[in-house]
């Protein structure tokens, strides 16, 4: 099944929320979770997604390399600046399970 969802004045949580559901396929009443359903999901207007409060300039995103000193930050304003599909999608990829499905699940989101 293929949904389209306008993230026009939405926020950021409750939007990718809404995405990992219909990518799991807990919306039908046929729903089982060890199956990988064929949902596909198209995210339209990204950039016009809103922020509440000072989330912008609070909201941090950390990457470690695993070397000593190797940790790098980034704040949501500069991340969401370059790149606001990677920002939707790993929020989303943080909702799903954690098991081997999720690799294979996240390939079904697509920004338009």
């Amino acid at each position: 099944m293929k949904y389209e969802i306008d993230a026009t004045n939405q926020s950021l949580g409750r939007l990718a929320s809404r995405i990992a559901v219909l990518l799991r396929g807990k919306n039908v009443p046929s729903w089982e979770p060890y199956k990988i359903p064929s949902n596909e999901v198209v995210v339209h207007n990204i950039e016009q997604v809103r922020f509440a409060g000072t989330k912008l300039k609070t909201k941090k995103y950390h990457r470690y390399s695993g070397y000593p000193g190797g940790l790098k930050t980034r704040t949501l304003e500069k991340l969401w600046a370059s790149k606001p599909r990677e920002v939707m999608r790993t929020s989303v990829y943080r909702m799903l399970p954690k098991n081997k499905q999720r690799d294979i699940i996240i390939r079904n989101l697509k920004f338009q």
